[in-house]
């Protein structure tokens, strides 16, 4: 095996673009690097991109039919908005407050507290009945409102009938708990800093997933080879829209079939049929799962190499769904930057030579 010179460098420039970006939801192809780069991307979105989340619960009252610790589990599992997380403090590492997580600098104070008087009717106990000490850590349904509150408008909707949805959606909030009549909950709530890795009620991604861009080739030579009947059952054969026959020849042909339309049908059919190209086309390369079925298809008919599907193994499709505690654009780049601390902290104990041995290692010496 040939080892590179030394002082070689394999520096690679990755190249995104973005495909769609939402609120939530973001599409993006991640160019000129290789699997280990994407995959590392993704389990820092999911893993290590620090949120809010509630992990401490004292509760004074609670006469529900749920028992403390299931309530406080519930709490927890609330998305809480994180724009803010990155500044502030681990509450291990604070030093403001000795590590118990109760100051302005590593923690949120929620205080809660519900009675039910109605004897006709059940209470809803929801997030938006968690009352926050800090406007830029609330759960993510009354975020909303806070924007409205704070400066009177919503920069993300521009229609009123969206707008109405989302205030009713603000309202109804996460249940919580039901309370009949004399019921009372009432509680102390402490939302920490953490990570994904510590605990799944941190981590900000809903989804995450890539896949490799497919590279698709279909042999003209041997598709001319097969009939009208076998192209179309070729292209069923894929349990996703991948592949189909040309539209333009299939217009061309329902022309055809209405300009002879007075002839006799039995001798034009086979000289249209036959005059026509129904040329296989790939309408959407993305929708393969790399199941391997129109390969089998192809090898049942005896036209083994109809088509040649390879993954393009530097070119990559993210698609990235939060929980709302942050945006997606938020999500990415966050993960970019602990991406990039960890990639530092690796290049510092290079530079202090404990990987000094693995390096002669690597290069042969």
């Amino acid at each position: 095996m040939d080892r590179p010179a030394a002082g070689a460098s394999y520096q690679r420039f990755p190249r995104v673009r973005i495909r769609e970006l939402k609120h939530d939801l973001a599409k993006f192809e991640l160019r000129d690097t290789d699997a280990s780069m994407a995959n590392a991307l993704r389990r820092i979105m999911i893993a290590e991109v620090p949120t809010v989340a509630i992990d401490l619960v004292e509760i004074e009252v609670n006469s529900s039919v749920l028992n403390d610790e299931f309530i406080a589990h519930r709490l927890g599992l609330i998305p809480l908005t994180s724009a803010a997380a990155m500044g502030m403090r681990f509450s291990r590492d604070c030093d403001a407050c000795d590590g118990d997580g109760s100051c302005e600098y590593c923690s949120v104070e929620f205080h809660l507290s519900a009675r039910a008087h109605d004897s006709d009717q059940t209470l809803d106990v929801t997030s938006n009945d968690l009352r926050s000490t800090d406007p830029k850590v609330c759960p993510v349904d009354q975020a909303r409102v806070y924007q409205q509150a704070l400066t009177g408008t919503d920069p993300d909707d521009t229609n009123a009938a969206a707008e109405q949805r989302q205030v009713i959606s603000c309202r109804e909030g996460i249940l919580i708990v039901k309370l009949r009549r004399g019921q009372e909950l009432k509680l102390r709530a402490i939302a920490r800093k953490g990570i994904g890795k510590d605990h799944a009620k941190w981590s900000p991604a809903a989804t995450v997933t890539f896949m490799y861009e497919p590279d698709i080739h279909i042999s003209d030579k041997i598709q001319e080879s097969l009939t009208l009947e076998e192209k179309r059952s070729w292209v069923e054969s894929s349990p996703t829209k991948v592949f189909d026959i040309d539209p333009h020849t299939h217009k061309f042909h329902s022309a055809l079939m209405t300009l002879y339309g007075q002839l006799t049908i039995g001798s034009v059919v086979p000289i249209v049929e036959a005059a026509i190209i129904f040329a296989l086309v790939v309408v959407d390369a993305e929708a393969y799962t790399y199941d391997d079925e129109v390969i089998k298809k192809a090898e049942a008919m005896g036209k083994a190499g109809l088509v040649e599907i390879n993954a393009k193994e530097d070119s990559f499709i993210f698609t990235v769904e939060t929980t709302g505690a942050i945006t997606a654009y938020e999500l990415i780049m966050n993960a970019i930057t602990v991406l990039r601390q960890k990639l530092d902290a690796v290049r510092l104990q290079d530079d202090d030579g404990d990987l000094g041995e693995l390096g002669a290692h690597l290069g042969g010496s």
